[in-house]
């Protein structure tokens, strides 16, 4: 297997929200909030649509790190924080990278940017490696 450095890039993932997406994310977390399946609604708030729930990008994240994770080790730690929203249509881009090594313990830090590269979301991951590193 190839060692895990520092530098690493995650390969990027890519997600288009829909409005029929958001509605059923509501739906199976029982998240009655008008501002992510009610336009109208959205638009009182000041939104120019219906927006992305703040757990939808951390679910993001999360997945962009586990997708590049699997077969090389699993998340034992995750965090992250919304800073922007983003809209159904919105091109959004998950990316990451190692920026730590300690023998079996790598710290992935990962970012969700819309299309016009603003940062909507930031997150941090601790993978546990299933194999050692070369020179550990």
């Amino acid at each position: 297997m190839t060692a895990v450095t520092v530098g690493t890039a995650l390969p990027p993932l890519e997600v288009r929200p829909t409005s029929i997406s958001l509605m059923r994310f509501s739906a199976v977390t029982w998240n009655p909030h008008r501002i992510h399946y009610d336009e109208s609604y959205a638009a009182t708030e000041g939104y120019p649509g219906v927006l992305v729930h703040g757990h939808l990008h951390g679910a993001w994240l999360l997945a962009c790190v586990r997708s590049w994770a699997s077969g090389l080790g699993r998340v034992e730690e995750f965090s992250w924080q919304n800073r922007h929203y983003a809209v159904p249509g919105d091109l959004l881009t998950i990316t990451g990278e190692v920026v730590d090594v300690d023998d079996d313990l790598v710290v992935v830090d990962l970012a969700e940017t819309n299309a016009e590269g603003r940062l909507c979301a930031p997150g941090r991951a601790v993978v546990r490696l299933n194999f050692p590193q070369e020179g550990a």
